[in-house]
């Protein structure tokens, strides 16, 4: 088994409270990600549950049992660090075995269950060579292999592939979505980069400032963010924000005017909202050429050619932040020139003047909300 439970968890240094009263339920078998950018307290809260910082208040539970006061040793985790932390000096067999050493295990059962953890790794090959004759990914695996002997609860992961380059982090990422499959074992994975979080994660917890902004599937936090907040962070390139005005609402949804266009959003109407300033949403993959319900005429700035897709940033009158598109690599697009975008308005979010996102009233399609579950499981 390995269920977490973390309840009303707070960390402080000093006077400066880095965790605030953090509240999460994971279950056994889960692959969690934790993303949020730097300095939002994904890696604290990572140690606070392996044992490594204290928690100020709140309980962390393991299985049902309260571990705030247990070493980290006696949790019954394995983390894995960003560094590979292996002793250069030994062997990858006896850095594997490092740990089982420590436990005095008997000689037979330990060489079974490093060997074990070699075959799964595709290291069993290389058992008798040292560290420094093996790559950056095989080294990673190493420190994997070294979490897999002690056979945890609970695997905890702090960016372990932020130091290798990007052939090999993807290469990385199938493996421990293979690793996961396998072992059927609960893993917590913090991480700064989004794509590890969205092609790994059954469930993404999206962390900022000590708080947990959402949590939810990968496509669900895409196509459902909660917030402003979590509708930048998740998506590459970075939703487009339009300011607009709330001039209607009825049982169709809320109506907004944008530079004198009018469009109703399907989403749940809130009273109060008319009159006020809200905030529109679109990704740059939903931005169309041409016209929609709603168009908005760009200047690009800056044009990236990637083949298979053209990535354009703007400028754009009323718009403090670069205007961003993406569309087909066939697309002819000129710096410099004035370029007629549109939108669909059931592509569109709408957020309120706090931030937060009005739900949509229009319910997904049979076969998004079977996508959104097939990325739950």
């Amino acid at each position: 088994m390995g269920k977490l439970h973390l309840h009303q968890v707070k960390k402080f240094y000093g006077h400066f409270e880095v965790i605030k009263g953090v509240e999460l339920d994971v279950t056994d078998g889960e692959f969690i990600v934790f993303v949020g950018p730097s300095g939002c307290g994904k890696s604290t809260l990572l140690r606070m549950i392996a044992g490594l910082d204290e928690v100020t208040s709140g309980d962390i539970m393991i299985d049902g049992a309260r571990v705030n006061d247990l070493p980290p040793v006696k949790r019954g985790i394995a983390m894995v660090f960003q560094s590979y932390a292996l002793y250069p000096h030994m062997s990858v067999f006896e850095n594997i075995a490092f740990p089982l050493r420590v436990e005095r295990m008997p000689e037979d059962k330990l060489k079974a269950k490093v060997e074990h953890a070699a075959r799964i790794l595709h290291l069993d090959q290389r058992l008798h060579q040292k560290p420094g004759q093996l790559s950056g990914g095989q080294r990673q695996r190493v420190a994997i292999g070294r979490a897999i002997v002690r056979e945890p609860k609970i695997f905890l992961f702090d960016e372990p592939l932020s130091n290798l380059d990007a052939a090999l982090r993807a290469d990385m990422r199938i493996e421990l979505a293979k690793l996961h499959h396998q072992l059927q074992a609960t893993m917590i994975y913090v991480t700064h980069d989004q794509v590890e979080a969205m092609t790994m994660a059954d469930r993404i917890v999206v962390l900022n400032a000590g708080e947990i902004s959402q949590v939810g599937a990968p496509l669900e936090l895409y196509h459902k963010p909660a917030n402003t907040f979590v509708a930048r962070f998740i998506g590459n390139p970075k939703m487009n924000f339009l300011s607009v005005t709330c001039t209607n609402v009825s049982e169709a949804g809320v109506e907004i005017d944008y530079k004198g266009q009018k469009a109703v959003l399907p989403v749940k109407p809130r009273e109060g909202a008319v009159g006020k300033q809200l905030t529109l949403g679109i990704r740059p993959e939903h931005i169309l050429l041409g016209d929609g319900d709603l168009t908005l005429t760009v200047v690009p700035t800056v044009v990236e050619h990637l083949g298979a897709q053209t990535v354009a940033y703007a400028s754009a009158e009323g718009i403090d932040e670069n205007f961003c598109a993406t569309l087909s690599g066939s697309a002819a697009i000129r710096l410099d020139a004035p370029l007629r975008t549109g939108m669909r308005i059931g592509d569109c979010h709408l957020f309120d003047e706090s931030g937060q996102a009005f739900e949509r009233r229009v319910e997904l399609t049979e076969i998004d909300m079977d996508i959104l579950s097939s990325s739950a499981s």
